[in-house]
């Protein structure tokens, strides 16, 4: 379990907006693309049109980076990549743990994308553990119990809740009672922490409706006014 080399962190003096923060993984793997094929250079116009959004919107999301682009030839491509990585804070890995190894919870230890985005999980841990399984996918599974334990050993400071939606905020309170400080929560339920407490929830239902609703007005007409806000949605 030994921890990842450290980093840069990001920038705290910046000023950004929750949607220009949300596009910057799309810039990212666009950007990890053009430089395994050769590209040195990315000019706004182009990455407006690969990510289906303007040249102004591109602009101003970058600025947020600090990398500035040369006119009539565009950004330079691995500037801007370790910009973005910088600012994220992805060029050092957060170890974190995942509390909930139900279907959900598995298949996130079974994915191996997490680690492009400088998040590793290296424990998973369960109230009710299979009896004599000690790893899923490789990773270590522990009983609930040791959840604290492990937590001030290792000071791990992030963590990902996947139990069932009635366990969610008990789970949660002895999360941040082991000295858990950002919860990335899968479960429908909203969680009551500490104001210091930072909370992420999946909003995979919110995501369900505005496609099912775009999927509607595409067979069948527009019957309402789209919010502006829902128009960047499908950039995410």
């Amino acid at each position: 379990m030994a921890g990842c080399p450290e980093g840069e962190k990001m920038p705290a003096s910046k000023v950004y907006t929750i949607p220009a923060l949300k596009r910057l993984p799309a810039y990212l793997h666009h950007l990890r693309a053009l430089h395994a094929a050769g590209e040195d250079y990315a000019a706004s116009p182009a990455l407006a049109r690969a990510l289906r959004l303007d040249s102004m919107t591109v602009r101003k999301d970058l600025e947020i980076i600090g990398v500035g682009g040369l006119t009539g030839v565009g950004y330079p491509v691995e500037k801007l990549i370790d910009g973005i990585e910088t600012f994220l804070g992805w060029k050092n890995c957060s170890e974190v743990f995942l509390v909930g190894t139900g279907g959900f919870g598995k298949a996130l230890l079974g994915f191996r994308g997490f680690s492009a985005y400088g998040l590793r999980i290296i424990a998973a841990f369960d109230r009710n553990p299979p009896e004599g399984e000690t790893a899923i996918h490789g990773i270590p599974l522990f009983p609930f119990a040791e959840f604290k334990h492990l937590t001030e050993r290792l000071k791990i400071r992030m963590a990902i809740l996947c139990v069932e939606d009635a366990d969610a905020q008990e789970s949660a309170d002895r999360m941040v009672e082991a000295g858990i400080l950002a919860i990335w929560n899968f479960t429908r339920r909203t969680l009551h922490l500490p104001s210091g407490i930072i909370t992420q929830q999946v909003n995979l239902a919110g995501d369900l409706a505005v496609l099912s609703v775009r999927l509607a007005e595409k067979l069948h007409g527009p019957s309402r006014v789209p919010d502006p806000d829902l128009k960047g949605e499908k950039t995410r």
